[in-house]
């Protein structure tokens, strides 16, 4: 089990050179992403559960996911 400190850390960094920011309650994450100059909202969600984000592996798996959904201009993820 990854810590959720270490877990959101590497959600933020995974969307550099965009800002991201990953907080946690209850077992659940809500995750930002926007522009650092315009704080443009490029995608946000809430409600994703930790129970699979169980290992690095799993955690860059997700983001590559977020941000293949963010390339093709998903809006149902956008802010």
């Amino acid at each position: 089990m990854v810590p959720v400190s270490v877990l959101c850390n590497i959600v933020e960094s995974g969307f550099e050179p965009l800002a991201c920011e990953c907080t946690e309650s209850g077992g659940l994450l809500r995750i930002e992403v926007y522009e650092p100059a315009s704080g443009q909202v490029k995608l946000m969600i809430a409600g994703v559960s930790i129970e699979e984000l169980t290992s690095v592996r799993a955690i860059s798996d997700f983001i590559g996911e977020l941000r293949a959904e963010m390339k093709a201009g998903r809006r149902a993820f956008a802010g």
